[in-house]
């Protein structure tokens, strides 16, 4: 018999790489036109969400398989940890515990999963109802997590009513923006998102940035002393429109990952590839690329600098060398 995890129709079986890319035009400051878009892994089943490590490791999951790997300095890539309950996004703290979301139907929720012996459930509802599908996340210094919650799409949601045998899904929560205080329970901090994805903080976190998978505009946020959110605002426009439809309303741009670099500027992936935006969200380029002919999915900046970006999605991970380097006052 097929596992859930099996069944899950956003699963896309392993693919042969799309053949070498490489970024097609300059973009000031960032990145030179030429540079290769190399290939690091292929042949997953899934890959999503990397992040660099203070040791300039790199973990990225592979959620179908239930696992996360790690690629060291050397480019040597091993397991890193098996019974993932699906993890996608991660985030360290400041005591360097890793957070990761945990995606599984039945398992949802935000966990610490590492180092040994600190592992232990963050949240796993909302007022007493189960997450529907959590997706990224970030730890702010206070020790508090951000994390979006999109719920199911149209092939998640038919994955599982096979899974469970045709019967018909219980209510779900809709989407929305959670923040758990260190020690506190989940608090509903932004809703009215048709799919709210990638999510980052400021470098001073004083302001919170949000990724809608399908909508024209990455949202921006001023964060109250509490973690509350305020001034809700379309920071920036995205260029990206996917020809990838996951059955929700909205303008589907695909927008995925999102992270920030030493200079505060953001990277959202969309369906046109890396999407570069100015502190004030002026956009300065894009990388034009895809994961397998296909919208890429999760980003990182990574390495002994922190000037490698690490792009992953469909099945395989590439790695970009910068001119720009990541923000080192946090992992990511």
């Amino acid at each position: 018999m097929l596992s859930f995890f099996s069944l899950c129709a956003f699963v896309l079986v392993a693919q042969v790489p799309s053949a070498s890319q490489v970024v097609p035009e300059d973009v000031p400051g960032i990145v030179k036109a030429g540079t290769k878009i190399e290939l690091v892994k292929g042949s997953l089943d899934g890959a999503d969400d990397p992040i660099g490590l203070p040791d300039g490791t790199t973990l990225f999951t592979e959620p179908p398989a239930n696992r996360i790997w790690k690629i060291d300095q050397a480019g040597r890539i091993s397991v890193f940890r098996e019974n993932s309950n699906q993890g996608l996004g991660m985030s360290l703290d400041s005591k360097g515990r890793l957070f990761s979301v945990q995606s599984a139907y039945g398992h949802t929720g935000i966990a610490v999963i590492s180092p040994p012996g600190t592992e232990t459930v963050i949240t796993d509802n909302f007022e007493g109802m189960p997450f529907g599908r959590p997706n990224d996340l970030i730890v702010d210094k206070k020790g508090g997590v951000y994390f979006t919650d999109p719920g199911l799409n149209g092939a998640q949601a038919e994955a599982v009513k096979k899974a469970l045998a045709g019967k018909p899904l219980p209510p779900g929560l809709p989407p929305a923006v959670y923040y758990v205080p260190a020690g506190g329970k989940a608090i509903k901090v932004a809703d009215r998102i048709e799919r709210p994805n990638g999510i980052t903080l400021s470098r001073d976190e004083k302001a919170l940035f949000l990724n809608n998978t399908n909508g024209l505009y990455m949202l921006a946020f001023d964060i109250n002393p509490d973690g509350t959110l305020r001034n809700r605002r379309n920071f920036a426009v995205y260029e990206g429109r996917s020809k990838r439809p996951n059955d929700l309303p909205g303008i589907v741009t695909g927008a995925d990952g999102l992270i920030i670099d030493s200079e505060g500027r953001l990277y959202a992936l969309t369906a046109a590839g890396v999407e570069i935006f100015s502190p004030q969200g002026k956009q300065l380029g894009i990388i034009h690329m895809s994961c397998n002919d296909q919208d890429c999915q999760g980003l990182a900046f990574s390495g002994p600098k922190k000037s490698t970006l690490y792009v992953a999605g469909r099945g395989a991970v590439w790695k970009i060398e910068m001119l720009s380097t990541g923000f080192k006052g946090r992992a990511k």
